[in-house]
């Protein structure tokens, strides 16, 4: 398994990070870059991401304002005492 921190810029960076998360990679991604471009790229990639996250089994979360954790399945992400 890897972590890898990534920036994204771009909607079309989107199936590369899936194919990422596929091979049991998981992505810390910084979604500031997209969003001062445009942010309904930005809600439309968070939204693929995170139907992709839920159909595959694994968990996706926000880390603060500017980042996003997605993980394969089998890890899960702890969200605090609830």
């Amino acid at each position: 398994m890897l972590l890898k921190a990534l920036a994204l810029r771009s909607i079309d960076e989107i199936p590369k990070i899936q194919e990422d998360v596929t091979k049991k990679t998981i992505i810390i991604l910084k979604v500031t870059p997209l969003a001062q471009k445009s942010v309904d790229e930005l809600k439309s990639s968070v939204e693929q991401l995170y139907e992709f996250a839920t159909a595959i089994g694994g968990d996706i979360a926000r880390l603060g304002d500017e980042r996003v954790v997605i993980t394969p399945p089998g890890v899960k992400i702890w969200r605090g005492l609830q």
